[in-house]
């Protein structure tokens, strides 16, 4: 798995019919800086809205993810999530002049090609990995679905499916490496039984189905009146049935198992939508997009619940984020304030700081002499260093601003930090940032130990 985030070299474009909407629509994908993530804009719309894939915007399951934010809705995105998971692609915004990606072949293999066309650039930012490290368990008796993720440093998933079929056994599929998705999942397509066809037409739903983007399966006895019905149904002139496998069409599987890998490339889609790549061995039997999104909230849940409570971790084995370099190009401070080494990790909303409090800083000789302590003030400053990295990463272009410390608010010292002591800084916004004014909770630690604490309002204003 990757290490650092990755987006696309330059703007790539593909064009269809939506599957369940029938409306025609581009969609085009658009590099994005570090930490934007997966993204989609309906241009179509006054103002032309964004709607972020996360799964708190899901507001429909029928046959498909549906997304919605700020009145846009985006239809049936679960296809193209999964081919930018299978490239391990992280920050991409997706540009649409419709309601609803193409559905193309019904897979995610066209979206895949496009985006390597576009080619992939690595980022200058490390990947926020979730790990999971507790069992995880989602159950629906009723459907008996069930989905579980298991601690494992790496990111695999394994299917079953059985619908009780003659047709389809019992099937299993899995993928042990993210990197093979593209040559093992991607070009499986999604499918429907016959005897559900006429039902979902009449729920207004596949409009725009065809049997070009779909397998349909059929389980049971066809008479001619009916392949005739059907041909009508789906604007084709005669259909057929593939009696030895049950396909319509006389349509050939790419793989046996074929509806197995769709059900697993579903997963990867709608597992997107969690907001961060995360590590662990996912199970799942029976999965569908209303059990998918259930487990994502599931773990968006304990990803919050670990951010709340959890101290921040370092390995200094481990690359930073940025170096003391990148920190100096970007912060305007120098010394005797020039207080943070490295950062060494970073994402959309939080930002982690490292400190290392040595017997030489400036501040020791006059402060508390023969009893070294460094100075509350100056862990605050350190904190804020810490929160600017955050507040300048909101922009494009942050060597064209500067980040003020605007307000400080319950502040708190809870232990003395002594020469020798790594302090770990970690800020997190605790608002959406509006016109510039940002806020933040930031939390220091020493051996795992909370040692000073403070929400922060922090200006950015541009240089002139």
């Amino acid at each position: 798995m990757n290490t650092k985030q990755q987006t696309i070299q330059k703007a790539v474009s593909v064009s269809g019919v939506g599957l369940h909407t029938g409306v025609q629509a581009t969609m085009t994908f658009l590099p994005a800086p570090p930490n934007h993530g997966y993204k989609f804009q309906r241009v179509d719309l006054p103002g032309q809205p964004i709607v972020d894939a996360d799964v708190d915007n899901v507001v429909d399951l029928s046959r498909g993810t549906t997304l919605e934010q700020s009145g846009a809705r985006v239809h049936t995105v679960e296809h193209t999530l999964a081919a930018l998971v299978g490239l391990q692609l992280d920050n991409i915004l997706i540009q649409l002049d419709g309601p609803e990606p193409p559905i193309m072949d019904g897979s995610s293999i066209r979206f895949v090609d496009a985006l390597r066309d576009a080619g992939i650039e690595e980022q200058n930012a490390y990947r926020n990995y979730f790990e999971i490290n507790e069992y995880v368990h989602y159950r629906n008796p009723e459907k008996d679905i069930e989905i579980a993720a298991l601690p494992l440093n790496d990111y695999r998933l394994t299917v079953m499916v059985d619908y009780n079929s003659r047709v389809i056994a019992s099937q299993h599929a899995s993928l042990n490496d993210i990197t093979q998705f593209s040559d093992e999942i991607a070009k499986c397509r999604t499918f429907v039984f016959l005897h559900e066809l006429e039902m979902l037409y009449k729920q207004n739903l596949i409009k725009g189905g065809d049997l070009t983007n779909a397998i349909v399966i059929v389980d049971r006895e066809v008479e001619e009146g009916e392949l005739d019905h059907l041909a009508q149904l789906l604007n084709k002139p005669k259909v057929g049935v593939n009696r030895q496998e049950g396909i319509l069409n006389n349509l050939e599987l790419h793989y046996p198992n074929e509806m197995a890998r769709h059900k697993l490339l579903d997963l990867v889609g709608d597992l997107a939508l969690i907001g961060r790549p995360i590590k662990a061995q996912v199970l799942a039997a029976r999965p569908g997009h209303a059990a998918n999104v259930a487990f994502a909230k599931k773990i968006k849940k304990l990803i919050q619940k670990n951010a709340a409570n959890q101290v921040p971790q370092y390995d200094p084995k481990q690359p930073p984020v940025m170096d003391i370099n990148r920190v100096y190009q970007l912060l305007p401070h120098r010394y005797p304030f020039q207080l943070i080494d490295k950062i060494i990790a970073l994402d959309a909303n939080s930002v982690t700081g490292i400190k290392n409090v040595t017997m030489n800083e400036p501040f020791f000789p006059g402060h508390f002499p023969g009893n070294p302590v460094m100075p509350g003030v100056l862990q605050l400053e350190a904190m804020a260093h810490t929160g600017g990295i955050l507040v300048l990463s909101t922009v494009p272009d942050p060597e064209n601003y500067w980040p003020f410390l605007a307000g400080i608010d319950n502040c708190r010292f809870r232990r003395n930090v002594l020469p020798g002591d790594t302090i770990i800084f970690r800020c997190e916004f605790t608002s959406p940032m509006k016109r510039g004014i940002a806020k933040m909770n930031g939390r220091g630690y020493v051996n795992g130990q909370l040692v000073c604490e403070a929400d922060m309002t922090a200006s950015l204003v541009k240089k002139k």
